[in-house]
């Protein structure tokens, strides 16, 4: 996962809202979002990774939401665990899973964001810093870098959602989804430099990530009405941002 724009409390009827984009490598075998097997005490509604087992964004039928961003640092991933699994463990609701475990055992992943509810609220953990920041009332943007960094991506995105959530009775999928394929690239001049080339920031600094290789996969729009009640709705992409199937799935509690 590599960008999500989050508002929370910022409808009265929807107090959860998340529009995420999954950049990944084309090649990188992927199923689409389907409720898992349920060997956890709760099931997860999330898509696999196949190549190491992971999920990138999840809810659950308890009604809880995790999801995972990369930080974007030039680090060996050698003998470092999926940060996949991360999002299944915040997920499985074993009792095995808090904020002390996350800080415990971050260090056992490359870098990190990872964006889970946990006592009726939802939190941020940055692996390289170790902090871990309540999401307020507000509107959030997460990327490769730290929560609410000033990115061009991540601002416009934030206000994007925001007019949409502040200007509309009820959310619109079909325009969340529209405005997560925004594909401008920002100015050199405002580029990060994340020790990529700027060949790759440029490519980088779009919403939708549009390259043959590596690009946006697919996106998740996340509903969560005032009873804990879900909606996922998601989409997925080839290398050329061709539509590959769309699905939505609901969650009553």
């Amino acid at each position: 996962m590599c960008i999500l724009f989050i508002a929370v409390d910022m409808h009265p009827k929807w107090p959860l809202i998340v529009c995420a984009n999954r950049d990944e490598f084309h090649h990188r075998p992927t199923e689409p979002a389907h409720f898992w097997p349920q060997d956890a005490t709760t099931q997860i509604l999330a898509g696999k990774d196949l190549q190491a087992g992971g999920t990138w964004l999840g809810v659950n039928q308890l009604g809880n939401f995790a999801a995972l961003t990369n930080i974007r640092l030039q680090t060996s991933e050698d003998g470092m665990r999926s940060r996949g699994e991360l999002v299944l463990k915040a997920l499985a609701d074993d009792n095995t899973f808090n904020p002390q475990w996350l800080a415990q055992h971050a260090d056992n992943y490359s870098p990190f964001n990872l964006v889970y509810q946990y006592d009726k609220h939802l939190w941020c953990f940055n692996s390289v810093t170790a902090e871990n920041t309540q999401l307020k009332k507000g509107f959030h943007a997460i990327s490769n870098g730290a929560l609410d960094d000033v990115w061009p991506k991540m601002a416009k995105g934030q206000m994007a959602l925001e007019q949409h959530v502040l200007k509309h009775a009820a959310p619109d999928i079909p325009h969340m989804l529209e405005l997560m394929r925004d594909q401008t690239q920002a100015q050199d001049s405002n580029l990060p430099d994340t020790g990529i080339g700027l060949e790759w920031e440029r490519l980088l600094s779009a919403i939708f990530i549009k390259h043959p290789e590596y690009g946006t996969r697919s996106t998740s729009v996340v509903l969560q009405d005032c009873r804990g009640n879900i909606e996922l709705t998601e989409v997925r992409y080839d290398g050329k941002g061709r539509n590959l199937g769309q699905q939505q799935f609901t969650i009553s509690l």
